[in-house]
C-alpha cells in the first residue's frame, strides 16, 4: 500500500504547533526525518507481522531498526545521547508504524515513551540505566502488585509482574509496587522501582487472542532482592508538575504530569493501526471482485455502497482521533512551556480523550472489517489481525471507555471523579 493510494495520507498529520515538535539538541535529526524512517520501515513491518505473532514478541532484528531509526532516542534526555522531543512528535512516530504491524509499534512505544519515564527519576537511577548503556531500553509493570519492604538504604522486593510488553528485549523494568507508609497508621504508597535485567525472569504466559507479538509476559523475582531506595518513583511524583528528574533535565516536557500525556504510548499504535486498516480496504477494495454465491458475482468490491459508506466512516472516525490526540498533547506541551499547572480539568478531559480516542479508532477497523466479506477471515489478511488487536488494546484498563467515561461524568456532574488522572 502507498500513500498515493490514499488520497487524505497528506493529512495525517496535524501540523499543529507544539514545542515537543521540536528538539533543544544541536545536532538531533528533525522529526520529519525521524517520522520518514517509520514510513520506509511499514513495508517491513507488514511483511513480518504474521510472524511476530507466531513468535509472540517483536524480533531482535525489528528491534535493532528501531535502535537503528534513533526511536529509542526520541525522548531520552540529551545527556544519554537522546533527542528531547515531546508527545506530539512521538505520535507521528508510532503512529506510523502502526501502519505496518501494531504489536512492533506497540514494542517500540513502549520502549520509546519509557526514556521518558525514566527521565523523571532521580539522576543517579538515570544515571544506572543509561551510564554504561544509553541504548538500553525499559519495559513495565504499572500495577502495584507486591509491597516492598524496607531494607537499609532501599527496598526488598520479590514477586510476578503481569503484562510487561517487548520484556524479550529490554534490560531494565519498571516494577510497580507499594511503598509501607511513613508513619504509623498512613495508607502505603504506590509507585515504581527499576530494576536491571539480572535481578528478573521472564515467564512465558502470553497466550492471547489479540496483541500477541507484543510478547507481554510475566517479570519474575522468586526471592527477596534489594533495589536501592534512589531507583523509586511514587506516582504522587510521577503526576506532579515537577519529579525528581526535572531538576536535571530542564526541558519542560520533563515536567509534564504522568497521566497528561503518557496514554498516548497506547493511543499512538491504535490509531495508526486503524490508519493501516483504511489503507488495506481501499488497496483491496481496488482489486477484489466478489464471487456472490448467489447474487453480486463478479462486482469489484468497491462497486458496493456498505462498503464505499463504510470507508469514509473509518476515514474520518481516525482523523477525529488523532486530531483529538494532537490537541490535548499540543496543549499540555505549551502549558509546560509556559510554566502553568496542568488543571485537574485538563488532566480529566485529556482521559477521557484518550479513551475516546481509541474507541474512535477501534471502531473504525470495526467498520473496515465489516467490509471484506469471508476472504477476510483469513490469518494471512492483515485486517483480521488488526481488528483483534485493536479490540484488545481498547480493553486496556487506561482506554476503556466505560471506566474512564463513569470517572469524566462523575467529574461533570460535581462528584468525586474515581480513576486515574
Amino acid at each position: 500500500m502507498t500513500d498515493a493510494a490514499n488520497p487524505f495520507a497528506l493529512l495525517d498529520r496535524a501540523d499543529l504547533p507544539a514545542p515537543g515538535r521540536k528538539s533543544p539538541v544541536k545536532d538531533a535529526p528533525s522529526i520529519e526525518t525521524i517520522a520518514a524512517s517509520a514510513s520506509n520501515l511499514v513495508p517491513m513491518l507488514r511483511e513480518r507481522a504474521q510472524r511476530t505473532e507466531q513468535d509472540r514478541r517483536v524480533s531482535e532484528e525489528t528491534t535493532q531498526a528501531f535502535h537503528d531509526a534513533g526511536f529509542f532516542r526520541l525522548m531520552q534526555p540529551a545527556r544519554y545521547g537522546g533527542y528531547e522531543y515531546g508527545f506530539t512528535a512521538f505520535i507521528d512516530v508510532v503512529s506510523e508504524l502502526a501502519r505496518g504491524c501494531t504489536s512492533s509499534s506497540w514494542g517500540c512505544s513502549l520502549g520509546a515513551i519509557h526514556q521518558w519515564l525514566v527521565a523523571i527519576f532521580p539522576e543517579e537511577a538515570q544515571d544506572d540505566v543509561w551510564r554504561k548503556d544509553p541504548s538500553a531500553i525499559v519495559c513495565g509493570s504499572y500495577a502495584p502488585a507486591t509491597m516492598a519492604e524496607k531494607a537499609d538504604g532501599g527496598y526488598l522486593v520479590q514477586g510476578k509482574w503481569l503484562f510487561a510488553s517487548n520484556v524479550d528485549n529490554s534490560q531494565w523494568a519498571l516494577l510497580g509496587v507499594q511503598f509501607p507508609p511513613e508513619e504509623k497508621g498512613a495508607p502505603p504508597t504506590a509507585g515504581f522501582l527499576l530494576a536491571p535485567r539480572s535481578d528478573w525472569a521472564i515467564e512465558d504466559n502470553w497466550h492471547v487472542a489479540g496483541q500477541a507479538g507484543t510478547g507481554s509476559k510475566a517479570i519474575v523475582i522468586d526471592k527477596p532482592t534489594f533495589i536501592p531506595g534512589h531507583r523509586k518513583l511514587t506516582f504522587a511524583e510521577a503526576s506532579s508538575n515537577c519529579p525528581p528528574g526535572a531538576k536535571v533535565n530542564a526541558n519542560p516536557i520533563y515536567r509534564i504530569p504522568f497521566l497528561s500525556a503518557v496514554p498516548v504510548c497506547l493511543v499512538s499504535p491504535i490509531i495508526g493501526t486503524a490508519q493501516g486498516a483504511v489503507d488495506e480496504l481501499i488497496e483491496l477494495a481496488g482489486t477484489r471482485v466478489t464471487r456472490g454465491a448467489v447474487a453480486g458475482g463478479g462486482s469489484r468490491l468497491s462497486e458496493f455502497f456498505p462498503v464505499q459508506s463504510r470507508l469514509a466512516e473509518a476515514s474520518a472516525s481516525v482523523d477525529a482521533a488523532r486530531l483529538l490526540l494532537y490537541r490535548d498533547t499540543a496543549q499540555v506541551e505549551q502549558m509546560a512551556v509556559d510554566g502553568l499547572v496542568i488543571s485537574v480539568e485538563q488532566r480529566i478531559r485529556n482521559r477521557r480523550d484518550h479513551a475516546f480516542a481509541a474507541r474512535l479508532s477501534r471502531d473504525a477497523v470495526e467498520a473496515v472489517f465489516a467490509s471484506v466479506g469471508g476472504a477476510g477471515l483469513s490469518l494471512n489478511q492483515p485486517i483480521q489481525r488488526m481488528w483483534r488487536d485493536t479490540n484488545a488494546i481498547s480493553r486496556h484498563i487506561s482506554l476503556n471507555w466505560d471506566a474512564v467515561s463513569s470517572m469524566v461524568g462523575q467529574y461533570l456532574l460535581g462528584l468525586e471523579p474515581k480513576g486515574q488522572y
